[in-house]
């Protein structure tokens, strides 16, 4: 008896940790800044089993039977939590209220458990030897489910699929303690019954996840979804309609087929033609090689290095042919170096005065982990980068929107050396949209011409796109730092403020 209790601990303590971490997870795509999103649900999910730890000396009697149907309780509400919270996202106002209910109903299900399991055991084991057993296999079970959330489960089988294949976990532990114990517990028969009943709609669940999730976002995108994907990092998703594709990553809008041209020619063009030399080109971010399509106009570019965090984006642009009509192939041209890698890691190992131009098109910085693209420190990094007249060009959110924390990375790029060149372009899908120009010596000038294959951008336009408007002149902000990612909260703050 005590083995097959014991390895239920390590079975609770994986699945509990797992819910939790769909939870963060989910919450972190759906409502954005994952610090946030993480800490309170952790820290509400711990206080709950606070209150269920409590809440265990009201049981007396029957303890292995109310074990057994906490188990089912946890395997039904922990295994169904994505998909009713993938489902009511867009139907409920009330949402945070019922991702928190759904967390606090699991954490309290789970701190009941172990107490209970202390004391069924406690006639087993000597104390000493039952607190070090039950907290090792707690311990244990933790660890593995933080290394394999990350690594497996996300990648290879989605939110929805992992939380009903934990369920079905836990109902099958609740099952065999059921079967194995059957004399001992009371209502083993309902039990049993029970946990049949459970599993059979976990199983369809897990089956069907697919669906379940092409149902889910079918609801949340206009357009059709031709490509859906759970990678390490985001959740990919490309729609289609007659007139462009779209691609969302963790459901925010990357670009659109109809107007991309403009993004992307505002981006790079006017940088790169400013400058005397441009043989040695680095772009971070910009996975979808739209950036590099745009650099490849340049006979004189010698060599492109790409390095994007995400292989899944690189991969599905490197093969989809609609992807490749789009970036007409950019990323297998043999001047084109990809690197999947995290682009502050590989800049601290490649600052050595090399490039002349880089391209900075990282997504919007919405959380920390974005927000440190956005620091000093990493603008020190570009800075060492570049050689002595070349330049950088940041894709820096909207002037418009958030005035704040488009004016704070132009702050923070001077505050390293930069001389800077702020400027901003109308793109139908996004608005309004800000650039910066960070100039490295002083050989850049002003383009007065620019090539002719361009859909958008000329002399003229770009003359228009450096002046500002009184809603969007420069604010006086701080100095994005690593220890104080002043913009997060700039760019929380005015997007919230925006959208609500």
């Amino acid at each position: 008896m005590p083995f097959f209790l014991l390895f239920s601990v390590f079975v609770v303590a994986t699945c509990g940790l797992i819910y939790e971490l769909i939870a963060g997870t989910l919450a972190s795509y759906l409502l954005g800044d994952s610090v946030t999103q993480f800490s309170t649900i952790i820290g509400v999910y711990l206080f709950s089993m606070g209150i269920g730890s409590f809440f265990s000396k009201y049981f007396k009697k029957n303890l292995l039977a109310w074990f057994i149907q906490l188990e089912i309780m946890v395997g039904l509400i922990g295994g169904t939590s994505s998909t009713i919270l993938f489902l009511l996202f867009e139907q409920v106002e009330s949402f945070r209220f019922l991702l928190y209910l759904l967390v606090s109903l699991t954490g309290i299900l789970v701190g009941l458990e172990i107490p209970l399991l202390m004391r069924i055991l406690k006639n087993k084991l000597e104390f000493e030897d039952l607190v070090s057993k039950i907290f090792t296999y707690d311990y244990i079970g933790a660890l593995l489910a933080s290394l394999i959330f990350p690594l497996v489960l996300v990648p290879y089988m989605g939110l929805i699929k992992t939380s009903f294949f934990f369920g079905i976990l836990n109902v099958i532990v609740a099952t065999v303690l059921c079967i194995k114990f059957e004399k001992e517990v009371k209502w083993a028969s309902m039990l049993k019954t029970q946990s049949i009943a459970v599993i059979i709609l976990l199983l369809a669940g897990f089956v069907y996840s697919e669906n379940i999730m092409t149902y889910t976002e079918s609801r949340s995108y206009p357009d059709k979804i031709i490509y859906a994907k759970s990678s390490t990092y985001q959740r990919i998703v490309i729609t289609k309609n007659p007139k462009e594709l779209r691609l969302f990553l963790n459901g925010n809008l990357q670009f659109s087929s109809f107007d991309e041209y403009r993004y992307h020619e505002a981006l790079v063009h006017p940088g790169i033609q400013g400058l005397q030399d441009h043989s040695n080109v680095l772009v971070l971010g910009g996975g979808d090689g739209l950036a590099v399509r745009e650099l490849l106009k340049y006979n004189t570019i010698e060599t492109i290095t790409l390095v994007d965090l995400d292989g899944a984006i690189t991969n599905l642009f490197k093969s989809n042919h609609m992807l490749l009509d789009l970036n007409q192939g950019s990323l297998l041209d043999k001047k084109v170096k990809v690197i999947n890698a995290d682009a502050f890691k590989w800049l601290k190992e490649n600052n050595h005065n090399q490039f002349d131009f880089i391209v900075i098109d990282f997504p919007d910085p919405s959380n920390y982990s974005i927000g440190k693209l956005y620091t000093d420190t990493f603008y020190k990094l570009v800075f060492s980068a570049l050689k002595e007249n070349g330049a950088a060009v940041i894709q820096s959110t909207s002037p418009f929107v958030a005035p704040q924390s488009y004016w704070c990375i132009d702050t923070t790029i001077q505050s390293v050396g930069f001389k800077t060149l702020p400027y901003h372009a109308f793109v139908p899908s996004f608005g309004d949209w800000g650039y910066i120009l960070a100039i490295k010596g002083n050989q850049y000038s002003i383009p007065d011409n620019y090539i002719s294959n361009l859909r958008f951008l000329n002399h003229e336009t770009f003359q228009q796109m450096l002046i500002f408007p009184k809603d969007m002149v420069k604010k006086k902000t701080e100095i994005n730092k690593l220890n104080n990612q002043a913009i997060v909260h700039y760019f929380e703050k005015e997007w919230s403020e925006y959208l609500h």
